[in-house]
């Protein structure tokens, strides 16, 4: 069995920033990942475009191209699969982690595909495969998904969003000037005040002039198949939901975190980890990404995660030689 300077779990931005540096510094190292190469951005929305401009989305020096200033989902997809062919990534995808157990000072990985090993194990799983649960009834009926992609299913049809942060926003708007019934049910006061500067004014005016109604500090009662129990500031409703699209928020996969003996807080689920050099409370599991973040996943974006490699791989090199 050879053993790899670093596996590293997760094959995202993160994941792949750490690979590039590793390879920078004659580092062996393995990526595995349960899914394709940058799976969460290929669950993005279809026509997805990213906040940060494409300087701050590069990886490893290589510029990234993109016709506007934010790039699109499509040109992401592109730039970061190409770097893996470009630095000649070492990979092992639809590949899913089972065990991480420390065996003297060495990594033993089981997976679905067999066993590997590793002086050092990079966790950089992100949070998207986790959604935060409504935890009503209904909320497991067919008509119900925690994830949008594009608007063409919806056309024709009374759709409820649940939410009003960038994801919710950006579906509410696609489903509305794609010919479905919009209703957002929001829990705040207002929109969430990061949102996207092209997205709030766009979606305050389409609920302003009654394009898309929205009940805002309210609350999901239950969810039956085609209508919606909700709680409002003026009592309890029913209204129309053909389809629920329940946008609210995702959270890492603290399961797995627990399972490898990383220690995290159990109210904000943030891990515990050296923030100058992201070793977690295990010698030698080191933390990347938005896995970082706990439940505030608005806290950490590609952009102030790209340098994780960087800071990790020299972690690496010091200890080595001292």
């Amino acid at each position: 069995m050879k053993t790899y300077d670093i596996v590293v779990v997760g094959a995202g931005p993160a994941g792949l920033s750490v690979a590039i540096e590793a390879g920078k510094n004659n580092l062996s190292c393995l990526l595995i990942d349960k899914g394709s190469l940058v799976n969460t951005i290929r669950k993005y929305p279809t026509y997805s475009v990213f906040f940060s401009t494409s300087e701050l989305l590069e990886l490893g020096g290589v510029p990234f191209p993109a016709v506007s200033k934010q790039p699109t989902r499509q040109e992401a997809l592109r730039y970061y699969t190409k770097l893996v062919e470009y630095f000649k990534l070492e990979h092992s995808l639809y590949n899913t982690v089972e065990k991480i157990e420390k065996v003297d000072k060495h990594f033993m990985i089981k997976t679905t595909k067999g066993m590997f090993e590793a002086t050092q194990v990079v966790v950089a799983i992100g949070y998207y495969d986790k959604y935060n649960k409504l935890n009503v009834p209904g909320e497991d009926l067919p008509n119900v998904s925690h994830y949008y992609i594009e608007p063409y299913p919806y056309v024709g049809r009374k759709v409820v969003v649940v939410g009003g942060s960038n994801s919710a926003g950006e579906a509410a708007l696609d489903l509305y000037r794609n010919g479905a019934e919009v209703t957002m049910v929001h829990r705040g006061a207002e929109l969430y005040y990061k949102m996207k500067y092209w997205v709030r004014p766009d979606l305050e005016n389409r609920i302003k002039e009654g394009s898309i109604k929205a009940y805002f500090n309210s609350t999901v009662l239950e969810i039956l198949p085609e209508k919606m129990r909700i709680e409002t500031p003026d009592g309890q409703k029913e209204i129309d939901a053909q389809h629920v699209l329940a946008l609210t928020g995702y959270h890492p996969d603290v399961s797995f975190l627990s399972k490898t003996g990383v220690l995290f807080d159990p109210e904000t689920y943030v891990p515990q980890y050296n923030a100058e050099t992201l070793e977690s409370n295990i010698a030698g599991l080191y933390l990347a990404g938005t896995v970082l973040t706990g439940k505030n996943t608005s806290k950490i974006f590609i952009e102030n995660s790209r340098h994780h490699g960087k800071l990790i791989v020299a972690d690496i090199l010091k200890k080595r030689n001292a």
